[in-house]
């Protein structure tokens, strides 16, 4: 079922509150979420009672394919988005265009206000899609789960294949082809293998040069690409022995990991969740080494709205979907974080991952 429409109409009950007559969807995510078309360099003009694609000849059939019941202009060669945009929005009369600030650059406002008629008003519009797509419906969070599936197929296979002379490169290369090979169309996003003390780096970049059995345990994070939900996990690997540093620091971030799950209801704030996983690791003296959020939102991108940081005054709602990854990162010594995806639900919460996380395990024989 082509749930584009109903989404589209949503959208359109904030006309009245922004005083547009139209919106300017340029965000290719957002573009597809609202026509399902899954190409790039294409624009949605969305008024009260037309959905226009403007697009150009390289995707003439593919729209035609995906988006059917659509309007499209196909802007000839040459012509730059921007003029395309203003010579349909002077034929529709359109009086105060919406347009989101963050997907639209300077130089395109710029040039689409010059080639605009005088007449034009242009008003920036945060975020309109973006709170429709925070609440995902059966579907989506089936495509999720599938997304889910993928990624756990993948790091099963990287496990039972781990070897201790290749590099964290090596083993990112192939985490990425194993994701492949268990469905996913890419990788959620460049999978992160950090080994000892590099894992202290909460985005460390995998090297040639370090390898596996060059330290006692290994942090990956990855996650997997599905139609085109995503999913996102960590998970740390012992591949050596077990230190009682190394144990405390595991066992102290499991714990907020779990009072943070704990706390995920309809209704609660997204700050009171940071805070509750946030007090287990400062109760254990480690508070200024957690250095990021709870957790985001996860959808079509790996990052999206709500986000579970100290500041966020977002309450919870069934349908969202959230990342729990706190961590622990002691520059020269190594980062332990844990990370798993979770859906709200009416009456409480479920984890959508099953990796096992418990320290017994993750060690690696």
């Amino acid at each position: 079922m082509d749930r584009t429409p109903h989404r589209r109409e949503k959208l359109l009950k904030a006309f009245k509150a922004d005083q547009i007559d139209a919106l300017l969807i340029s965000s290719p995510t957002n573009v597809r979420y609202l026509t399902g078309f899954t190409g790039d360099d294409s624009t949605l003009l969305l008024t009260r009672d037309r959905a226009i694609v403007l697009s150009d000849g390289r995707y003439t059939t593919q729209l035609k394919q995906e988006c059917p019941s659509l309007e499209l202009i196909i802007r000839p060669v040459g012509q730059m988005m921007t003029g395309a945009i203003a010579e349909a929005v002077g034929k529709l009369e359109v009086r105060r265009l919406g347009f989101d600030p963050s997907a639209l650059t300077v130089a395109e406002f710029e040039s689409l206000k010059q080639q605009a008629p005088p007449t034009l008003e242009l008003a920036a519009v945060k975020n309109r899609v973006e709170d429709l797509r925070v609440i995902k419906d059966k579907e989506e969070v089936a495509e999720i789960r599938e997304a889910i599936r993928m990624a756990e197929r993948a790091f099963a296979m990287l496990r039972a294949g781990l070897r201790g002379q290749e590099s964290e490169k090596d083993t990112a290369d192939a985490l990425e082809s194993y994701l492949r090979r268990c469905g996913a169309s890419a990788a959620s996003f460049p999978p992160i293998v950090a080994v000892g003390e590099r894992s202290a780096l909460p985005h460390a970049r995998p090297t040639a040069e370090k390898r596996i059995d060059q330290a006692d345990f290994v942090l990956v994070d990855w996650g997997a690409t599905a139609s085109p939900y995503k999913s996102d996990l960590t998970r740390v690997l012992v591949t050596g022995k077990v230190s009682s540093k190394f144990e405390k620091v595991y066992r102290t971030v499991l714990a907020a990991q779990e009072r943070g799950i704990a706390a995920i209801r309809p209704g609660v704030k997204a700050r009171d969740v940071d805070a509750e996983a946030r007090s287990v690791i400062e109760d254990a003296g480690f508070g200024r080494f957690f250095t990021h959020g709870l957790g985001h939102g996860l959808g079509m991108d790996i990052h999206e709205a709500p986000a579970l940081r100290k500041e966020s005054g977002v309450t919870l709602q069934p349908g969202m979907v959230i990342t729990v990854e706190p961590g622990i990162y002691l520059p020269g010594w190594g980062g332990i974080r844990i990370e798993d995806d979770v859906l709200v639900t009416p009456d409480g919460c479920e984890v959508l991952t099953h990796v096992p996380k418990s320290l017994d395990t993750v060690r690696v024989s």
